[in-house]
């Protein structure tokens, strides 16, 4: 079970139904080369994360003398805003803590997160930070470089086994989940036909944010689901699905979306039919593009997960087992509650961090 630790922004009122826990959504040649203290990855335009996510990502930088020796950082996607945050945000806390760090992308593909893996193991590092690509799917390469006397961290999603990495630190999905379809059903009045996009079916992300979003919305009768598409994090693939799901379903009224990539590709399908009043948008990570659609209002809103803040502790507590033998918490698997975005905060928000 997750600890729970309070975000820095508090929503009063909200109750939790669900503590399900576990987000959203390259690869790379196989070589790092040395670069700046920021990682490989694309920016917040779909044109760019197109581009980048067809190349792997690999890259390293030097801390202030790598006193520390290395940290493997492994994420999925950098060309996603979300994770580009999340690789940006390690390096730099890696860094200021005195280690070299290298950085790699899988792009949720078990096969290469394991050569990743195998090459940071080799790499004799001092441990590694993991966005694993599948609960299950990632525990026996965990294992091997637990067992090789390398501690990992998970950051994001979790592992269906507690006692192989040192720490899992993930947001706390259903609570956002819940947040984000209460808001959602409300701007919906109650009523409504909608259709769901789903995430990657082997991230246990997916299918808690459906299950809490579905938790809440069973509670209005008269909202009714019609369709739903696996669009696995991705916007391109959002937008195509969507636009599938408007062919078939033409007079739907809301669209739930596992992530905000997700929830762009659908808006750019709901945009081409003209059907940008019609239809209410929910989106989930927080990220700046969906920020800005929120203050747009082509996007009722979306829940930043504090992927900055969760990504600061995980390396943190890397770092403090790696020094002490110890992370310093009282629980292996920590969740940290989102925070609901509407039009009322979004420019409170400035790339997954909030200003208080």
């Amino acid at each position: 079970m997750f600890s729970k630790k309070l975000s820095r922004v508090a929503i009063a009122g909200i109750g939790v139904a669900l503590m399900g826990v576990a987000a959203c959504g390259g690869s790379d040649s196989g070589s790092s080369t040395s670069s700046s203290s920021s990682a490989t990855g694309g920016d917040t335009s779909s044109e760019s994360s197109a581009a980048t996510s067809s190349s792997a990502s690999s890259s390293a930088s030097t801390g202030t003398g790598g006193e520390g020796g290395t940290i493997a950082i492994i994420t999925v996607d950098p060309s996603n805003p979300y994770w580009k945050a999340e690789v940006d945000t390690a390096v730099a806390k890696a860094t200021e803590l005195g280690y070299t760090t290298t950085t790699s992308a899988h792009k949720n593909d078990p096969d290469e997160q394991q050569r990743l893996m195998e090459t940071a193991i080799n790499a004799k590092v001092s441990g590694i930070l993991l966005d694993p690509a599948g609960a299950e799917e990632s525990i026996a390469i965990v294992q091997r470089a637990t067992d090789a006397g390398i501690p990992v961290a998970l950051v994001n999603a979790e592992i269906n086994e507690t006692g192989i990495a040192v720490a899992q630190i993930v947001s706390n999905n259903a609570q956002g989940a819940t947040i984000g379809a209460e808001a959602w059903s409300e701007a919906m009045n109650y009523t409504g036909t909608y259709v769901e996009l789903f995430g990657n079916p082997s991230d246990n992300n997916a299918q808690v944010r459906s299950d809490g979003y579905e938790a809440v919305i069973s509670q209005y009768p008269d909202l009714q689901k019609v369709g739903e598409e696996i669009a696995n994090w991705d916007r391109q693939e959002g937008q195509e699905k969507m636009e599938a799901l408007l062919s078939a379903h033409p007079d739907i009224t809301g669209v739930i979306a596992g992530n905000d990539e997700m929830a762009l590709g659908a808006i750019n399908a709901i945009k081409a039919a003209n059907k940008i009043d019609q239809i209410k948008v929910l989106g989930f990570d927080g990220n700046q593009d969906a920020v800005n659609a929120v203050k747009a209002g082509e996007m009722v809103a979306t829940v930043v997960q504090p992927i900055v803040e969760g990504t600061n502790l995980a390396v943190e507590q890397l770092d403090s087992f790696i020094r002490t033998g110890s992370t310093g918490a009282s629980e292996e698997k920590q969740a940290i509650d989102c925070v609901l975005i509407t039009t009322e905060n979004a420019d409170t928000v400035n790339n997954f961090v909030i200003s208080s």
